[in-house]
């Protein structure tokens, strides 16, 4: 976890996770909070520890969350949603 919060050099650059941290006490599950939009970035940031991803989960983005949306299911944003993406001012 240190190493990469610390940060993580991988082919396209230098990585650093904001926050990270452990999402269950048996330490299968890991929480990471990232400010980059490189492809693949979370994944390629385990792999490059050697560890195998199997599953991602984005519970946030953006201002955006999927709070009280069900798995599978989708809703229209709010146009207040709508200009804060316009506007970028999430970032």
């Amino acid at each position: 976890m240190q190493r990469i919060a610390d940060g993580i050099e991988l082919e396209d650059g230098e990585i650093h996770a904001d926050a990270i941290s452990y999402v269950s006490d048996d330490r299968n599950q890991a929480g990471i909070e990232i400010h980059s939009g490189r492809n693949r970035i979370v994944r390629r940031i385990f792999e490059h520890l050697g560890y195998r991803v199997t599953k991602l989960d984005r519970v946030y983005f953006a201002g955006l969350t999927k709070k009280n949306l069900p798995r599978g299911r989708w809703r229209f944003l709010t146009q207040e949603e709508v200009n804060i993406l316009r506007q970028g001012a999430f970032e």
